[in-house]
């Protein structure tokens, strides 16, 4: 049985660089590199302005939606970099969204 994609490649119009990391760090410390993906997205944000004693903070929030696995290599996707509108985001988390055959239908990364 086919299932419908959830994410239309119509929707998909926003251009951007994902580095995604393996879990865990290098020898020295850093991040390893798993995955260098470039593509389109459907790309959502948001803002909320919280109030701190010192001053006033925006914090932006983004999620990313991409047509079926982009990191096939990956079981979990949990953490790495964005670059979208020319600004860098860090990955917080990915969601690898399945059909009940197991088959990934979409994947959707979670930013700061």
């Amino acid at each position: 049985m086919k299932y419908p994609c959830l994410v239309l490649k119509s929707v998909c119009k926003t251009q951007i660089n994902l580095t995604l990391y393996h879990e865990g760090i290098s020898e020295d410390g850093e991040p390893m590199t798993a995955i260098e993906y470039s593509g389109f997205c459907n790309y959502q944000d948001s803002a909320k302005t919280v109030l701190t004693s010192e001053k006033k903070l925006v914090q932006i929030s983004a999620q990313a939606y991409f047509i079926g696995d982009i990191a096939p290599e990956l079981a979990v996707i949990s953490g790495g970099e964005a670059v979208i509108f020319g600004e860098k985001r860090r990955i917080l988390q990915g969601t690898k969204a399945r059909n009940p055959d197991g088959t990934v239908n979409y994947t959707r990364v979670d930013m700061i």
